[in-house]
């Protein structure tokens, strides 16, 4: 896919055509038509049509991903530990604990949970009970990124920090545009460069975004190493993006987080080489930054000399920004959809890890 500058802004709307897509900010002028209110005069009839044209292809563009019959979302209860819990055979305190869980970034998956005297008391393991002042549920994030039907006409992404939209680069903020939420999608239909060397979004309807407030997928082409019939990944530490492919046609986006400075992901070539569907992570014992994961979901390694890899993640939501030790933490639903996608693949799964120049959007 060509990358461009000052694209022109086409007819048709987003925000009508991408409704599968909640909550979207790419749109045109089509977005003011109404169509059951529409005066019968031949060039506003025609740009209509036009609008509904584009509005028809824009649909087979990007689709939500269907559900797994066999999904491991919303089947699963996680928790985190309190630092050094006390884990008790059964559930009450009068008895002698088993183990002493140890202080760390401690997760576990909750099987079952009673009232006990007025308690509520968590079963993590069989003959394992963790009282409630020990242990604190955690929700899942269910976002997730977009199949692509067919190779995007244009960069795309998602608004990673609230933000309400500017009528020009560097403009303040403007009270007359929605307030974009987190998470919401959009198209890239022009960029420019702002104060700082900061570059500004032209997101539709004479909204602009500065770069800092969004993640921005732009399709790549394939690596040499990689054949034309391959599967393959794209990893952008930079955007913290993930781009799924076959060959040289994007399949799949979505928001990924990366290693933070501390425990950077290894940029490279990889292949995955060792897959599973559920398995413990941990690392770092007797430091500072121990962690502890049961049954961290689709697991997919790559960088064997680091033991890096891509898998689903349930203790954080924070997509878009650097967060992990090192691993590529996936939302669930996306993880999945990679896992089930790439036991079909011909080949061992690539992994590409790189940093991304965002000015390449200008080329």
């Amino acid at each position: 896919m060509f990358r461009f500058i000052r694209y022109a802004l086409i007819i048709g709307s987003l925000s009508l055509a991408f409704f599968l897509l909640a909550p979207l900010a790419g749109a045109s002028e089509c977005s003011f038509f109404l169509w059951d209110q529409l005066v019968p005069d031949q060039d506003v009839l025609t740009r209509a049509s036009a609008c509904r044209a584009e509005s028809e292809s824009q649909i087979e563009a990007f689709a939500l991903p269907s559900e797994f019959d066999d999904t491991l979302f919303g089947r699963r209860v996680y928790a985190r530990l309190a630092d050094n819990a006390l884990v008790y055979p059964e559930p009450s305190r009068g008895v002698a604990p088993v183990r002493n869980v140890g202080d760390g970034f401690l997760f576990a998956t909750v099987n079952s949970w009673d009232e006990v005297n007025g308690a509520t008391w968590y079963q993590i393991n069989h003959g394992e009970y963790v009282h409630e002042e020990d242990i604190q549920l955690v929700t899942v994030s269910d976002f997730q990124g977009v199949e692509v039907l067919r190779q995007p006409e244009r960069p795309f992404g998602w608004i990673v920090q609230d933000v309400q939209p500017s009528s020009q680069p560097d403009g303040e903020s403007n009270p007359s545009y929605a307030e974009l939420p987190r998470f919401t999608f959009f198209e890239i239909y022009d960029a420019a460069i702002g104060q700082d060397d900061w570059i500004w979004y032209d997101i539709g309807n004479g909204r602009w975004i500065r770069q800092t407030y969004v993640s921005v997928v732009d399709a790549s082409p394939r690596p040499d190493e990689v054949g034309p019939d391959e599967f393959w990944t794209e990893v952008d530490l930079y955007e913290q993006t993930f781009a799924a492919y076959e060959g040289d046609r994007m399949v799949y986006a979505t928001l990924i987080s990366s290693g933070l400075n501390r425990w950077p992901t290894r940029e490279g070539l990889f292949q995955v080489w060792q897959r599973f569907g559920e398995y413990k992570m941990s690392g770092a014992e007797g430091k500072v930054d121990y962690y502890f994961l049961e049954d961290v979901p689709y697991i997919m390694y790559f960088d064997q000399l680091n033991s890096i890899g891509l898998h689903g993640t349930y203790w954080h939501d924070r997509y878009g920004y650097k967060h992990s030790h090192g691993c590529v933490n996936m939302p669930i639903l996306d993880a999945e959809w990679t896992f089930n996608w790439s036991a079909d693949a011909p080949n061992d799964l690539w992994v590409w890890v790189h940093t991304s120049d965002a000015t390449n959007i200008f080329n």
